[in-house]
């Protein structure tokens, strides 16, 4: 019974919201804070398509809208792919150059990984009049620019835990841990119903990162000195919005 008080108090709420969200002027811009959730799908170029293939982002941003369809956006994103390119990784423990050995001499199950995370900041303007949905003041084409946070290694699993030379202490000498800064530019476009829980975005990215080495050992390149990178990144991110609209009427707070 408690539980469906619960239900009814959640049902009654929205329901009151999607109500109250009908008197939104569709022709009149809103300030409205965004929190956005998404995925992005990339190809990569310059020096991390030598490292890494297709690459995944997904995760989420806070921002706010201003009423002159300016806003801003920031957050973080996971980054991760299983498109390990790095040529000759741990070669050093490659028995003949083809098989990493177990301690019992036979074939060891190594899987790698892209892993790492971006923390961008974006700043956007919105454009309803070249909309051509004419959807309502608040949604249209965009553009954005910004800056981000970059940083991704080669994450290693020895299945079983039976290569002593991979045990956790010494993977940092094969992970090719890289950060560093970059900038981003986007284009897109971005709906906000004024009567509806659809609410959405869809864009094209580029990126360009600027990043350097952070390990000082690679213990399968005995002479290794630390680089500088330049990581490319191009691709389609999507998402949604959860928008929370501050009512011109009444000093309350709507989904």
């Amino acid at each position: 019974m408690r539980t469906l008080h619960i239900i009814m108090i959640i049902f009654t709420f929205l329901i009151s919201g999607r109500v109250k969200a009908q008197f939104l002027d569709k022709d009149s811009s809103d300030r409205i804070i965004m929190i956005n959730l998404g995925y992005g799908a990339y190809q990569t170029g310059g020096d991390m398509a030598n490292r890494f293939g297709f690459t995944n982002l997904a995760g989420g941003e806070l921002g706010y809208k201003f009423r002159n369809q300016l806003y801003f956006n920031a957050g973080m994103f996971f980054l991760f792919g299983s498109d390990v390119r790095e040529p000759d990784h741990m070669r050093n423990l490659r028995y003949n150059g083809q098989t990493i050995l177990n301690i019992n001499g036979n074939p060891a199950e190594i899987r790698t990984w892209e892993r790492g995370y971006v923390i961008p900041i974006r700043v956007g303007r919105i454009f309803p009049r070249l909309d051509p949905f004419r959807a309502n003041a608040n949604s249209g084409p965009y553009l954005e620019v910004g800056m981000q946070f970059i940083q991704h290694k080669i994450r290693i699993e020895d299945i079983g835990n039976v290569v002593p030379s991979l045990a956790p202490i010494f993977r940092v000498g094969y992970d090719r841990l890289s950060n560093g800064v970059g900038v981003l530019q986007s284009i897109g476009y971005r709906y906000f119903a004024t009567d509806k829980l659809i609410n959405f975005f869809i864009a094209v990215d580029c990126m360009q990162h600027f990043t350097e080495e952070r390990r000082s050992v690679q213990y399968d390149l005995p002479n290794w000195q630390v680089q500088k990178r330049t990581d490319l990144m191009f691709g389609v991110r999507a998402g949604w919005t959860v928008p929370i609209y501050r009512m011109r009427k009444g000093n309350y707070f709507i989904f």
